[in-house]
């Protein structure tokens, strides 16, 4: 099963949340007892390490990439075992040229004694068409679940229902925690963050006052302020036209490839799209590179050592959201 959607819509916690309601089954008697493994993507230090994981977390044994892979096959073509529900997250992180461990993932479960269920998530919905080689989507089957983004009224219902029976936000402050999130990325984890933080700023200075107000809109704006003003982001903001052209580029590339990491070339072609949209005149190959080792200098990309083409890659040293908000005006 392939569950998308865009970070903070709940993906890995509603999956969680079916686990735990399979425990029940089980200790109800209302369902056979099954093995359960979680490995997150973002937590490998590359996507060989999965095997290890596994095979550590399932039998608890050590072995090398390869061996473990091979153990692991062995496994799922034996009888008589407990089910096996493998829950892969940030599936994204797991690309490889080869597409190998993808492939292995999503093969494992066709064998016929394999008892083995996996479930992987991503940020990307068509992360399949987009990076998978045909033999690969293949078996990753048509059984998908897509996350859409929160909207501003459903991100209110989520903080409203967390606040349900206390009487510590306006409800104008929640409107706008909701509004702003909403336009940004429909995130409720970062929204319950703006509210936390704007509890607090609230708190500090009902003590300074020895006063009990309700957190207004005022503590919600200095929350925002807060959270949305880190160097990097204050960077973005005063950025050049060409950088901030640059930024947007890098972004509309990641959505596109479904993966986080891009070349110089690739950034490039989104670059010269934004250009004839905006009415700008193309700027040169040699202008871009300038641009994107001035982003480098700031960190606010990373840059491949050594290369300075097209084919050197970059990511982003900040969150997509934290881009994103950056460049669509002030809070």
């Amino acid at each position: 099963m392939y569950i998308s959607g865009v970070p903070g819509t709940g993906k890995t916690a509603t999956v969680m949340e079916v686990v735990s309601a399979l425990r029940q089954s089980v200790d109800d008697g209302d369902l056979e007892d099954f093995d359960y493994v979680d490995v997150n993507g973002m937590r490998l230090t590359e996507p060989h390490q999965i095997y290890v994981q596994i095979l550590k977390k399932l039998q608890g044994l050590k072995a090398t990439p390869n061996h473990a892979a091979q153990l692991l096959t062995q496994r799922f073509n034996q009888r008589g075992k407990k089910t096996v529900l493998l829950l892969v997250d940030e599936l994204d992180l797991l690309w490889t040229k080869k597409q190998d461990v993808m492939y292995h993932l999503f093969d494992w479960p066709s064998h016929r004694h394999a008892r083995l269920i996996v479930v992987a998530i991503a940020n990307t919905m068509d992360l399949p068409e987009r990076i998978m080689m045909s033999r690969v989507s293949s078996r990753l089957g048509l059984t998908r679940l897509s996350f859409l983004p929160y909207n501003f009224k459903q991100l209110q219902s989520i903080v409203s229902s967390r606040l349900s029976g206390i009487e510590a936000f306006d409800g104008d402050a929640v409107q706008l925690v909701a509004r702003k999130v909403a336009a940004v990325s429909g995130d409720a984890r970062r929204c319950l963050d703006v509210c936390r933080r704007a509890v607090e700023i609230a708190s500090q200075q009902n003590r300074l006052k020895k006063a009990m107000k309700l957190t207004t809109i005022e503590h919600v704006h200095e929350a925002l302020q807060e959270m949305f003003s880190s160097p990097m982001i204050m960077f973005i903001r005063n950025a050049s036209t060409q950088e901030k052209m640059f930024l947007r580029s890098v972004v509309a590339e990641f959505r596109r490839s479904g993966l986080e990491e891009a070349t110089i070339g690739q950034v490039l072609h989104h670059h010269n799209a934004i250009t004839k949209l905006d009415g700008l005149q193309p700027v040169s190959v040699t202008s871009i590179i300038k641009v994107c080792n001035s982003l480098a200098t700031a960190r606010v990309l990373m840059l491949e050592m050594g290369r300075y083409d097209l084919y050197a890659r970059l990511r982003l040293n900040v969150s997509i959201d934290d881009v994103l908000f950056a460049l669509n005006s002030d809070v």
